[in-house]
């Protein structure tokens, strides 16, 4: 019996894990291969070069920026998203006043609210960056048409023109439309945890505060943790690729002197603007350790026993 449920098991596992294996691992093993040549990308003909890709990587000064936008966009974007949308649906959910027929409600109208938090998720992210560029715009933007209507004629600044601001346009942009997703996600999980919990806290005295660190967190950690590593990925990855893409200006593409170039775009600028691939790939590479160390640390400090109820 024992033997007849293994072979079933194996049989089921092994077109799934084969076209994981074809797709998604051997891609990643021949980045790494590239890496070590001088592939152009555009013929077939390459050379082994050793390290010397990683070498120059080390001593690539726009490499060095975009890393460190990135690690600041992993370590801030999920801090500051999730900070948002536990505060959000925590009002939503449990931040009411009583009400007659119960002690614990969201806010009012908290289900319009879900759909204005959410309606940024229905978006394409490219449209939401073209938006957003067109807001940013110095001379018809909405903000400083905003500015200049409340009478600030003299606070006209060029958002994604300086190197100062460019890079923080674009980190509000991330929030905003990613923000929403959590206030659901964690909504659904609020929503589970039983009201009995909230209504024995308030008749001890408990504030709202105490009962969102005392009871909501530690009963929403492991959403809270897989929350994080998806942001974390999604700051790493496409979002914030796509946005510093179509938002930025300047002759780089990236901002002015390269203030929001980031990894994944500085990648597909290698491989596909100069035609680079092996360097790519090894950035890609470098991109890869990022992504799995910041994976390893969440999932380490988030580490704690599990609470059941």
């Amino acid at each position: 019996m024992q033997h007849g449920k293994y072979r079933f098991i194996v049989g089921f596992l092994t077109v799934p894990l084969a076209i994981y294996g074809l797709f998604v691992i051997w891609p990643f093993i021949q980045s790494i291969f590239y890496s070590f040549t001088d592939w152009s990308g555009l013929s077939p003909e390459f050379e082994m070069v050793g390290f010397k890709n990683f070498t120059r990587m080390l001593d690539d000064e726009v490499f060095w920026k975009s890393l460190q936008h990135s690690v600041m966009f992993v370590v801030l974007l999920p801090l500051v998203t999730l900070t948002l949308a536990l505060f959000f649906a925590f009002m939503l959910n449990v931040g009411g006043r009583r009400r007659k027929n119960a002690a614990i409600a969201g806010v009012r109208g908290s289900s319009f609210y879900k759909v204005v938090y959410f309606f940024p998720q229905v978006l394409s992210i490219a449209i939401v960056a073209l938006l957003f560029q067109f807001a940013y715009n110095p001379n018809s933007g909405a903000l400083n048409s905003g500015l200049k209507a409340v009478g600030l004629d003299g606070v006209q600044p060029d958002w994604l023109g300086d190197p100062d601001l460019a890079l923080w346009c674009v980190f509000a942009v991330l929030v905003w439309c990613t923000v929403g997703f959590f206030v659901v996600l964690f909504s659904a999980g609020m929503a589970s945890i039983p009201k009995d919990y909230y209504e024995a806290a308030l008749l001890d005295g408990a504030n709202r505060m105490t009962t969102f660190f005392k009871i909501t967190l530690p009963l929403l950690w492991d959403t809270v943790q897989s929350g994080w590593a998806y942001m974390g990925i999604l700051a790493l990855g496409a979002e914030s690729f796509a946005v510093v893409q179509i938002m930025t200006v300047g002759p780089n593409g990236g901002g002015p002197d390269y203030s929001t170039t980031v990894l994944p775009l500085y990648v597909y600028q290698k491989a596909f603007r100069d035609g680079q691939a092996a360097y790519a790939t090894t950035i890609g590479v470098a991109l890869l350790i990022v992504t799995l160390l910041f994976v390893a640390v969440v999932m380490r400090m988030g580490r704690r026993e599990r609470l059941e109820y």
